[in-house]
């Protein structure tokens, strides 16, 4: 037996499933010993740490380019930021929208409070931002960006797949969408919280929205925050479901109003951009900071770096533990401009000294001017109130601050005040609209025409809609009896444009969208005074009216407006002035000129005609650019990479328009600076020769009406090309327009006995088109940056010959113009560009302004003729007495565009220096600057500074410019 068991023992071991036993007992006890030190041993220590890896792969984007001056100064640059940011690394598949909402807005919620608790803000980029009265209302100043807006919101590609329900949606009704609608809303309770709650909810909500909250793509919450920010954050990192801190590259701006207009800003991309950069060579995300304006916008893809790529692990809250592959990312190439950084900052300044300076002289100590008893646009005055008024209409003075809890002794006083006063008001009004016999609106009084007038053409037309103006019969005699007679009520004029359906009930709060569902027209005006009733007390622009009615009859004083610049800290508080005021030992009307005088209050925060102003000074043989001031100029740091909404809405609104570049897109008739061309084209046309002349008598008497010279009353007498620049007389042009518009009848004969002539505009047009073509005035300057089309008059060739008609041109146009007059017939595609280099060094491209054409069909004599013109209206004028001092010589041309009667004239100078052998051009425009030798003076000193003629402290002074004497007339 004992044998049997041993053969049977060894045959076992002999075999192959002994080894097979042997080798799974050893691992099953391998396993078992890893089981026991994991989940004993290490138990407790992976239970802390434990971590869930995942696998992504992450875009590193490169560093956005430099932007240099043509001296190398820096423009624009990138700075190391922490950002907060949050991103959907949790599971909510098993969720409910609900639930996923709840535990996503309590992260929200808790974010926003440790962010603003230590001073940082969050973001406030959203297309509706809180308008002055504490309401919604879009940040979108055109109808375009705000259906754009809308079909973002409703997640359309094109805004032609907008319901009419949709597209007419206001900002309340996209509100109550985004924060309840079962199917996309967020679940935010609008009931529990405050509107400026709510709107950094939806702002946040929004923005992660925009990423579908995809897993691990990081939306970004708060930027440039601060270390205790960061540190908060952090401690909290394990209560807070994927929000974590990242470093980010924020795109700087140094003296950013003097360059806003050329370089832009950057920001976050858009759909619209994304679809539009679908076909570029750069790889875009619709995570991606591109440039939204400006150069920053038109240089994109060199700016741009080329992106990374890094394939990572991260643990179930989004921390990187791992990183596997990486490819770098790439920097943008850096970009130098033409321009001159002291130039261009020193310009802005003279613009801004000199704007000051015209408003110290025209605002005089009196109430309730009307314009249009001047006369003359020449003799505008301003009055003060109209600069009280200025304060509140261009919101200088924060009205929202009044009823908050530090507001101040006056703000208190003057919120009480306007309180009373709109409850009032707002009374009256609507017992005229519910007044079937209420007075006739020329009966009013012009403070109840005021608002009657804002009522109907701004309230219920252009805002809410309600009067549809494509309804509208304008040639209707009760439309005319409203809007020209001025015969009937507002009362009247509602109700008859509602029995003629041209209301348009959408536009009213839940209202019926359907006129026949109502019972008769008594219930549709009904809805309209309920709209009303509601809208007034609220609306900011009604408001500003009653301010500007309370200061004409003196409700609301000076005085008080003045304390309440020191209250807000508009100005730096001073506490003799501050009880001066109220004491009356200081006068306000003494004390506002003042202040403008010391630039503490500016021309454009007042935006009282003028308020802007343009300059572009170019390299005359080259075609370079070496400054193009626009001024009011804004701040671009505050709407780059993440954009400050309000910000953006105020500057939209602001009636200095900072967004409105004023050296490329705004256009005035160029007035006599013209007159350069006309003469090239006479001369060069054989209607008149270098030494023959025409006698000015004040008055043309070809065409009639008979249009008179500037300086008539009285005459230049006899005048040939070189003295009718000098003096800028029209009769000369007059002549030349009509003379360039003749022909000879070879049938026909005289009383002279010579053949007859006949006289055709359109012919005069046809030869003047010519030779602004050949100055390039057709067409674009070739600025690498938004500019208005230029347009050549097409109408009136003897008006035309002195730069009116429909000549409309932008100051880079005219720049371009003259630049060719200075060089002597080379057109250049004016440019903003150097050249851009590599973070090597290596110049990737050099930019050379291209030679549109150049201009071989004018004489030496013709161009020596109109340069003495020039040169001559210069030497005799007393605006440039301080450069012959120097011994300096320029040559120049003013010249003025009138708007109106009851608006000043738009200023122009244009002119090149040194005049014996021009090296750069100036184009200068004031709009609405009253008299050119304004802008003249702006030329001289731009001359001034750029070749050193003087102290720059004393051409540069900080404060409002002395006028210095008139010049020649225009």
């Amino acid at each position: 037996m004992f044998n049997r068991i041993k053969e049977w023992i060894m045959e076992i071991i002999k075999s192959r499933l002994f080894v097979t036993v042997i080798a799974f007992c050893v691992l099953f006890a391998i396993l078992i010993q890893r089981v026991f030190y994991l989940q004993i041993v290490k138990g407790q220590y992976y239970l802390d740490n434990y971590k869930l890896q995942i696998r992504k792969t992450r875009e590193v984007p490169g560093t956005r380019g430099n932007i240099y001056d043509r001296n190398g100064e820096l423009l624009a640059y990138n700075e190391l930021a922490y950002s907060v940011t949050i991103e959907d690394n949790g599971d909510y598949s098993s969720m409910t929208l609900k639930e996923k909402n709840k535990i996503v807005n309590e992260t929200v919620e808790e974010v926003i409070d440790i962010v603003e608790s230590n001073g940082d803000t969050v973001i406030s980029d959203f297309g509706i931002i809180l308008n002055a009265s504490g309401n919604y209302e879009f940040a979108a100043q055109n109808e375009t960006s705000k259906l754009r807006f809308l079909a973002d919101i409703y997640g359309y590609q094109t805004i032609d797949e907008l319901t009419d329900k949709e597209e007419n949606a206001s900002a309340d009704d996209i509100i109550n969408y985004l924060c309840e609608d079962e199917r996309y809303g967020y679940g935010i309770d609008q009931s529990s919280m405050e509107k400026s709650r709510i709107l950094k909810m939806v702002n946040i909500r929004y923005a992660i929205s925009l990423n579908s909250f995809q897993k691990y793509i990081p939306t970004t919450i708060a930027s440039n925050v601060s270390d205790e920010t960061v540190a908060e954050i952090m401690e909290n990192s394990d209560r807070l479901q994927g929000v974590n801190i990242a470093e980010d590259s924020l795109r700087r701006y140094t003296d950013s109003k003097y360059f806003a207009s050329l370089i832009g800003y950057t920001g976050k991309i858009s759909q619209e951009e994304y679809n539009e950069k679908k076909e570029s060579s750069k790889e875009y995300t619709l995570t991606d900071i591109v440039g939204k304006s400006g150069l920053e916008q038109t240089m994109d893809e060199e700016l741009q770096g080329t992106k990374g790529k890094e394939i990572v692990y991260v643990d179930s809250v989004g921390n990187v533990i791992e990183t596997e592959k990486k490819t770098d990312a790439v920097a943008g190439n850096d970009l130098y401009l033409t321009i001159d950084k002291n130039l261009q900052e020193a310009t802005y300044q003279i613009i801004e000294e000199k704007l000051a300076g015209i408003l110290v002289s025209r605002i005089q100590n009196i109430m309730n001017y009307d314009p249009a008893s001047a006369g003359d646009s020449s003799k505008i005055i301003i009055p003060i109130d109209d600069v009280y008024h200025a304060l509140f209409a261009n919101e200088v003075i924060d009205t929202k601050h009044f009823s908050s809890t530090d507001a101040k002794e006056t703000e208190k006083k003057v919120a009480a005040l306007v309180a009373e006063k709109k409850a009032s008001c707002i009374a009256e009004v609507m017992s005229q609209l519910r007044d079937p016999a209420a007075a006739s609106y020329k009966s009013l009084s012009k403070e109840m025409q005021a608002y009657m007038n804002y009522i109907a053409d701004d309230l219920l037309m252009d805002q809410a809609g309600i009067l549809s103006s494509d309804a509208i019969d304008t040639s209707d005699k009760t439309y005319i009896a409203w809007t020209k007679d001025e015969t009937i009520s507002l009362y009247e004029y509602l109700n008859y444009a509602i029995s003629k359906n041209w209301i348009n009930l959408s536009g009213i709060p839940q209202a019926e969208t359907e006129q026949e569902k109502y019972s008769d027209l008594n219930e549709i005006y009904g809805q309209i005074l309920t709209y009303l009733e509601q809208t007034l007390p609220s609306d900011s622009t009604f408001e500003k009216l009653v301010y500007r009615y309370m200061i004409k009859v003196n409700e609301l004083k000076g005085k008080d407006i003045c304390r309440i610049l020191y209250e807000q800290n508009v100005i730096s508080f001073d506490e003799g002035q501050y009880q001066g005021l109220e004491s009356g030992q200081i006068d306000p009307y003494s004390f506002l000129v003042g202040k403008i005088s010391s630039l503490e209050i500016t021309p454009a925060q007042l935006a009282l005609e003028p308020c802007s102003g343009s300059a572009v000074v170019t390299d005359v043989n080259t075609g370079e650019v070496l400054a193009c001031v626009s001024y009011p100029g804004y701040d671009n740091n505050r709407l780059a990479n993440t954009m400050d909404s309000a910000y953006y809405n105020k500057l939209a609104n602001d009636l200095s328009s900072p967004f409105y570049n004023t050296a490329t897109q705004e256009r005035t008739a160029p007035g006599s600076t013209y007159k350069m061309l006309t003469s090239v084209a006479a001369l060069t046309e054989g209607i008149i020769t270098p030494s023959d002349g025409v006698v000015c008598e004040g008055i043309f008497e070809k065409v009639f009406p008979n249009p008179k010279c500037w300086i008539s009353p009285g005459a230049h007498g006899w005048l040939d090309v070189t003295g009718a620049l000098q003096h800028s007389c029209n009769i000369f042009y007059y002549e030349m327009g009509y003379e360039l518009g003749v022909t000879e009848s070879g049938d026909k004969k005289g009383e002279d006995g010579k053949p007859a002539k006949t006289y055709s505009s359109d012919l005069g047009i046809e030869k003047l088109t010519k030779y602004a073509e050949m100055f390039g005035l057709n067409e674009k300057s070739g600025l690498e940056i938004s500019e208005s089309k230029p347009q050549i008059s097409d109408t009136d060739s003897v008006l035309s010959a002195i730069g009116q008609g429909t000549n409309n041109y932008t100051t880079s146009q005219l720049a371009r113009y003259v630049t060719a007059v200075a060089n002597r017939g080379k057109v250049f595609q004016l440019s903003l560009l150097d050249k851009t280099v590599d973070k090597k060094g290596n110049v990737v491209k050099d930019y050379q302004p291209e030679l549109r054409n150049e201009i071989t069909e004018v004489s030496d004599s013709t161009w020596n003729a109109v340069q003495q013109g020039m040169e001559d209206m210069v030497s005799t004028t007393g605006t440039f007495d301080s450069l012959r001092l120097e011994g300096f010589q320029m040559a120049g041309k003013t010249g003025t565009a009138q708007q109106s009667e009851t608006h000043p004239d738009h200023a122009l100078f244009v002119g090149y220096a040194p005049s014996e052998n021009p090296e750069i051009a100036v184009s200068v425009r004031i709009a609405n600057g009253y008299n050119s030798s304004y802008t003249a003076e702006i030329g001289r000193d731009i001359v001034k500074y750029k070749y050193h003629l003087g102290d720059t402290e004393d051409i540069v002074t900080g404060s409002a410019s002395m006028l210095g004497v008139a010049g020649a007339g225009d």
